[in-house]
């Protein structure tokens, strides 16, 4: 999964939030007339160009207002279909409200469940059903985190989301891992398997059925 590079002020390269594609970004000043024939720098305005899609990001006292979204990776190529229309608007509010983000993505967490073999119907039985079928510790503790934290948007808990936003842009982040992990390597895979010579993988089956 490739690194998500945030849009930062003033940086130089980073994934663009229109277009998702890692990218140079030009900077550039507002000017507004003088009234005496000039024009003054607009200090507190400032709007970059992405060098891919060419859209301008428009931003004040060093915050991106437009697009309003935060600074979140998009979703996973292989991210199941089920789940995509709640990342997209949990991507498309997590600026103004983290908590009903994360309320969103818990959603997503619950329907990628399902995808991934489990009944979904209570997130924490199928994590735990995931564990007993050989789950690696790293994802069933990023699964453990989307769970907590979603669980926290939904109900009173321990955890103020709109209170430390980070929090909820992680959710993002271990939701586009899960997939990495549990559907796009294992697809990888076989499809690199599924390649090998026919006779190679009947010797290979036959291994394995005999043992």
């Amino acid at each position: 999964m490739q690194k998500y590079y945030p849009p930062v002020y003033k940086s130089h390269q980073f994934h663009c939030i229109q277009c998702a594609v890692y990218a140079t970004q030009s900077w550039h000043n507002f000017y507004y007339s003088s009234g005496h024939g000039g024009f003054t720098v607009a200090d507190d305005w400032d709007f970059c160009v992405c060098g891919h899609c060419h859209k301008w990001s428009y931003w004040y006292k060093k915050q991106m207002i437009v697009p309003s979204s935060a600074p979140v990776p998009p979703p996973h190529v292989d991210m199941p279909q089920e789940c995509l229309a709640d990342y997209d608007e949990a991507r498309d509010i997590v600026a103004i409200s983290p908590r009903a983000a994360s309320a969103l993505l818990r959603l997503a967490l619950q329907k990628l469940m399902t995808v991934l073999g489990e009944k979904g119907r209570n997130i924490n039985d199928d994590i735990g059903e995931l564990v007993k079928k050989g789950l690696p510790v790293l994802v069933q503790q990023a699964l453990d985190f989307c769970r907590v934290v979603g669980n926290n948007a939904v109900h009173p808990g321990e955890i103020e989301i709109n209170d430390t936003p980070e929090i909820a842009h992680n959710l993002f982040v271990m939701m586009n891992l899960i997939v990495e992990e549990r559907i796009s390597r294992p697809k990888h895979i076989q499809s690199l398997y599924d390649k090998l010579p026919e006779g190679a993988r009947k010797a290979i089956e036959k291994r394995d059925g005999a043992s």
